[in-house]
């Protein structure tokens, strides 16, 4: 379905269920879920999303712009780079002596390669305990698009630079994948087994969409 709010066409789709109220749903990269009560005619989900168009605006404004391509990154002592949810000069994270940009580039890509490994290694063995699963590898990567991902085969894979989230973000993303050794799909079933580990969980997948940007090299 969808409605034109202020020159805008927004989309969304809508799940019908055994529920009383209707409640919207945005997630990190911008797709709308309206929930509804089975009978809900479609005049009245019209009006709640009219209603809401504002805020719907500004939060798909909000993703947008976490989106856009960040600004160019500074290879020298003095430049900043993020590591476990704070900011650090490149010289307090590796070794700068006269090496050259791509060099500098080259070595704090390893750094966090090395310290996601770590940290993840260190933290998932807590949670596949709780969970009862075991994953058949576990693999640091490179990717663009996701910050971890769960095969029907059971290989697992973070991406290292998860290195520069807060703990609690990286938590959440071990939680993620490990649930999916339990739900592969994005079902209701899912959801719930992330929500008893990390009740907050969508103020990490907030996190995320906000701040990924900055997250990179």
């Amino acid at each position: 379905m969808k409605i034109e709010f202020e020159n805008n066409i927004i989309e969304f789709n809508v799940q019908y269920g055994k529920r009383k109220k209707i409640s919207l749903h945005i997630d990190s990269i911008g797709h709308i879920t309206v929930k509804a009560p089975r009978d809900t005619s479609e005049e009245i989900i019209i009006s709640a999303m009219e209603q809401h168009g504002k805020l719907i605006l500004e939060k798909l404004q909000a993703i947008a712009k976490a989106q856009e391509t960040p600004k160019t990154r500074e290879y020298q002592d003095e430049g900043k780079f993020l590591y476990l949810g704070k900011e650090y000069f490149l010289h307090e994270l590796i070794e700068t002596g006269e090496l050259d940009e791509e060099e500098l580039k080259k070595n704090l890509k390893k750094f966090y390669f090395a310290s996601c490994k770590k940290i993840v290694g260190e933290r998932i063995n807590r949670y596949q305990t709780e969970l009862r699963v075991k994953p058949k590898t576990i693999e640091i990567v490179e990717s663009r698009t996701k910050w971890g991902s769960c095969s029907s085969d059971k290989k697992i894979t973070f991406n290292y630079r998860l290195a520069m989230a807060p703990v609690e973000v990286i938590d959440y993303v071990i939680i993620h994948e490990l649930c999916h050794l339990l739900h592969m799909n994005h079902d209701r079933s899912f959801w719930r087994r992330v929500g008893s580990f990390m009740p907050d969980y969508k103020e990490k997948q907030e996190f995320l969409a906000r701040h990924g940007q900055f997250m990179t090299l």
